[in-house]
């Protein structure tokens, strides 16, 4: 079989995408959309430096262009740009270049801004039509937002600039090229007349901005989180950001659920809303129940002048009952295609009753650890957002209906007070409080559990994993051919950058060792993440709109296109799984993790997430479902304890990787690094087999996040009790330096001995990763089975031959000269040395960072233009650290050295080059 890869029609479906998930939140006196031949005066420093993505490994894409708003505007032909102003932009940033920080994490949250004077404002009016000003943001892994100018709320300069911009012109457009929801307040004091949120937008995110502003686009994004008037009234803000534990008293009420419950006059937009250039109407008709299931139809017509397409939301509201509930739960949506002026399209709906089920784990109904509908008088909603909704129907339950039986899992081990509804005397609904139930199981029986009861070692019967490929022999039998320390060995993932796989990606799983290759395990490769592949040898990847941006679009059929051909880029790439999507829930708009993730809601999270899986599998490739689960902080991410009811886990935070599973077919899983409850997820049996495999049947692998902790219950986290990942059916570690020599020092084998765990659990893990690898790419490569590729309007990279350094002849070694060689990301340096004898020779650096711990720092070296290792870095808080890479050179030639930074933060101290014999 033979597969082309178009990077055109890759292009074309990312730049819908882009522009579908562009919110329009304003557009007074139809500002937008700009009018053919106006002239506009581009505002804000960020015009040069399109935000693409977030930060950290979410965002390390090294994408073969980028499209800035400029770029697009420039190019578009319909509008001139005021080239005076601009001009005076590329004079002043010339003498205020970008600011990258001094690596991972460090990276401002904005940048300066070019201080404005009236008198240029004033002229730039006198010579356009328009002015559209660009506010930038950034945040990301291991560096969260705050509530402070520059992140959250604008910088002096900014504030500064929409006072003029906004006093001056008639006709003022604001851009928010953010990764996550910021301060809104100024939209009050300056009222400009448009304000689009364009989030970021990958590669052509330039050109999705474009064709919304001059029209070619209609945007008919929607807000995924509620906008509230001021950070204080998110519920969750007094719980967030403490560097222990984070208590989770909001409950289920996140986003919308508390606000339309109890606090709607702080909202200054809500949940689902998005203006378009064009007006609709919509009825429903056809309300029935039939049996368990209620449906009905929704009609949406195009009123206006323009073509355009409408998001359809419903929402139920059910009784309040004995537990309290709140008063809009998101159950569907659909997007129209796009429709002509007065065009009409129907969307029929059927929601399940059992969807309408709430979790009741305090026993207030008599039915502990179960879902039920209680009974009373249900009522559903349609409307084009959360706020503006009409009565479709509604369903009376006489009484009390149990839905599903479940077990205890996850509860919290002491006390706290949660939210909960109290109605008024008018009716209305006030937020009280009520103790939040604690764990009554014994979670150590649980643990007795000891797996699989393939637990003989049967010797080596030569069998290979191609023999359980083509169904001779079953995959326990060849298992017992492993040895119990080969078993040991494939519970360790290998990397960074693992030379075993595709150059410059995150990890190796399966058959990592000798003994294991020899069993005719292949090697499976995964890569970051949710924005795109990251490759840190520089190789190039298609940078893809940010989680936020897409789930903005409520177009799950364009999202499971754009993720086919994500699913032919990891083929091509011989990537097996990509570390994403991430799909937390924003429960808090500070989290710098939110660009990667999708929304407040946990149903529009597992849609969305389903969608970019159904588009990858076509195509045999798949996404690691991540951070499973409460990854809603990153300020010490690896030590928090996340304080939460098995309610809110269960509606709100599992909901959504629930969904991933059942619909989207996920199977494969990453955990956080945090703890939920006093157990760090990545040994959490009840996350991982109570709730992930017991009850929601996934089929799959588990692996922990990089470097991540585990523990026992009550004790503290190490990323070398492993033994905890095991018993709780986490089936790998990633990552380890070399899983044969156990370069991470765990306590797998040492347990083992001792028979804390068992041979059985080790199988049962090794059944899920062969199981993996199985049906993987990976096999087929490794069998020769894999099709061939070949690409259509390929993207060429010029290579430079800029900054070359002469650095002379090896004898014995030979120092380079690393003093004034830039190391900022994507930056790039080459040393062009002689080596007269053949032989090995080896590069020793001295290096240091910063950063922390857990901050990812590649390094790629190549020689002649091949790449000999990637080295990747942790932080090292400032030590000086050691390390060698070994090569070999022929006689009498030049070579050449090259070094790739891939991320900002490495300080090269010593660099050396030494013959080996």
């Amino acid at each position: 079989m033979h597969y082309q890869f178009d990077w055109e029609k890759y292009s074309d479906i990312a730049r819908q995408a882009a522009a579908e998930g562009c919110v329009l939140l304003k557009n007074d006196n139809n500002t937008l959309p700009i009018n053919k031949g106006e002239t506009v005066s581009v505002f804000g420093r960020i015009q040069f430096d399109y935000y693409y993505s977030g930060t950290g490994s979410g965002g390390m894409v090294n994408p073969p262009y980028v499209v800035s708003i400029l770029d697009a505007l420039k190019a578009s032909g319909d509008i001139t740009i005021n080239q005076e102003l601009l001009s005076v932009y590329e004079a002043w940033t010339k003498e205020n270049p970008f600011d990258m920080g001094k690596g991972w994490a460090q990276e401002p949250w904005c940048q300066k801004e070019m201080p404005l004077t009236k008198e240029l404002v004033d002229k730039a009016s006198r010579q356009s039509d328009i002015a559209v000003v660009i506010i930038g943001r950034t945040a990301g892994e291991d560096k969260d937002n705050s509530a402070e100018k520059g992140s959250y709320l604008l910088s002096n300069e900014e504030d500064k600039m929409l006072e003029l911009v906004c006093g001056t012109f008639s006709r003022v457009v604001v851009l928010l090229n953010v990764g996550n929801v910021i301060d809104m307040e100024w939209t009050v004091k300056y009222n400009p007349q448009a304000i689009l949120y364009v989030w970021q937008g990958g590669c052509e995110g330039g050109n999705g901005v474009c064709d919304i502003l001059t029209g070619k686009s209609n945007p008919s994004g929607k807000l995924v989180d509620t906008i509230a008037c001021n950070i204080l009234d998110y519920p969750a803000i007094d719980n967030f950001g403490d560097s222990e534990r984070n208590y989770y008293k909001e409950d289920i009420y996140v986003g919308y659920r508390y606000f339309e419950t109890a606090a709607k006059e702080k909202v200054r937009y809500p949940f689902g809303y998005g203006l378009s250039y064009t007006t609709f109407e919509y009825f429903s008709d056809s309300y029935k129940v039939i049996e368990d299931t209620i449906n009905f139809n929704v009609t949406v017509t195009n009123t206006g002048n323009v073509p355009g397409k409408q998001v359809i939301q419903v929402y139920v509201c059910p009784p309040q009952g004995l537990l309290g509930k709140p008063v809009r739960n998101l159950v569907r949506f659909a997007k129209t295609e796009l429709l002509k002026p007065g065009e009409s399209e129907t969307i029929s709906f059927k929601v399940l009753l059992k969807e309408l089920a709430s979790y009741d784990d305090s026993g207030l109904t008599n039915n502990k650890s179960c879902y039920v509908l209680e009974e009373g008088l249900y009522e559903i909603y349609v409307g084009f957002d959360v706020r503006n909704t009409s009565l479709a129907g509604s369903y009376t339950l006489e009484k009390l209906m149990v839905i599903e039986e479940l077990q205890e899992a996850l509860a919290p081990t002491h006390t706290f007070n949660r939210l909960k509804p109290s109605q008024d005397i008018n009716g209305s609904y006030n937020m009280t409080e009520e103790e939040v139930p604690i764990r009554t199981i014994n979670l150590k029986e649980r643990l007795n559990y000891k797996g699989s009861s393939v637990d003989s070692f049967t010797d080596d019967k030569g069998y290979k994993l191609k023999d359980v490929y083509e169904e001779k022999v079953s995959l326990p039998g060849f298992l017992g051919q492993l040895t119990d320390h080969d078993l040991v060995c494939m519970s360790r993932g290998e990397g960074m950058c693992s030379p075993k796989v595709t150059p410059g990606t995150a990890g190796a799983f399966g058959g990592i060792t000798d003994k294991l290759k020899y069993f005719g395990i292949p090697a499976a490769c995964c890569a970051d993440g949710p924005s795109g592949i990251r490759m840190d040898d520089g190789s190039k990847a298609f940078s893809l709109p940010n989680g936020t941006a897409l789930a903005c679009s409520f177009n799950v059929d364009l999202i499971e296109k754009l993720f086919e051909m994500v699913g032919m880029e990891l083929r091509k790439n011989k990537v097996d799984t990509i570390l994403g999507p991430g799909m937390n829930i924003h429960r808090c708009v500070l989290n710098g993790r939110n660009f990667e993730y999708f929304s407040e809601d946990p149903y529009v999270t597992g849609k969305i997430a389903a969608a970019e899986l159904k588009g990858m599998h076509k195509y045999g490739a798949t996404g690691t479902i991540k951070h499973f689960a409460c990854n809603n902080q990153e300020f010490k991410r690896t030590e928090i304890d996340s304080i939460v009811s098995e309610r809110a886990l269960r509606e709100i935070y599992l909901k959504g990787f629930e969904i991933a599973v059942k619909e989207g077919g996920a199977y494969s899983v990453m955990t956080s690094y945090g703890a939920i409850n006093g157990i760090w997820t990545a040994g959490n049996f009840d996350l991982l087999n109570t709730v992930l495999r017991s009850e929601w049947k996934f089929n799959g692998i588990v692996m922990t996040d990089w470097w991540a902790k585990m523990n026992d219950e009550g004790g503290p986290a190490s990323s070398q009790n492993t033994a905890a990942m095991i018993r709780a059916q986490n089936d790998l570690f990633m990552v380890t330096a070399n899983p044969e020599a156990n370069s991470n020092q765990d306590n797998a084998e040492e347990e083992l001995k001792k028979g804390n765990i068992s041979r059985g659990q080790l199988v049962r893990n090794a059944l899920n990763i062969c199981g993996f690898v199985l049906n993987s790419p990976a096999m087929k490569r490794f069998i020769g089975e894999e099709q061939n590729w070949s690409e259509l309007n390929a993207y060429k990279e010029r290579e430079s031959i800029e900054n070359i350094i002469e650095s002379g002849i090896v004898k014995e070694q030979l120092e380079l000269e690393v003093s004034n060689i830039k190391t900022e990301k994507s930056s790039s340096v080459i040393f062009d040395i002689k080596t007269p004898q053949k032989g090995e020779y080896s590069i020793k650096f001295k290096m240091k960072s910063d950063a922390g711990e857990v901050s990812q720092m590649p390094l790629s070296i190549f020689i002649n233009n091949h790449i000999i290792e990637t080295i990747t870095i942790n932080g090292t808080n400032g030590k000086v650290i050691e390390r060698e890479v070994n090569f070999y050179a022929a006689t009498n030639i030049n070579n050449y050295i090259k070094l790739y930074f891939g991320e900002s933060g490495i300080e090269i101290i010593e660099a050396k080059v030494c013959k080996n014999f």
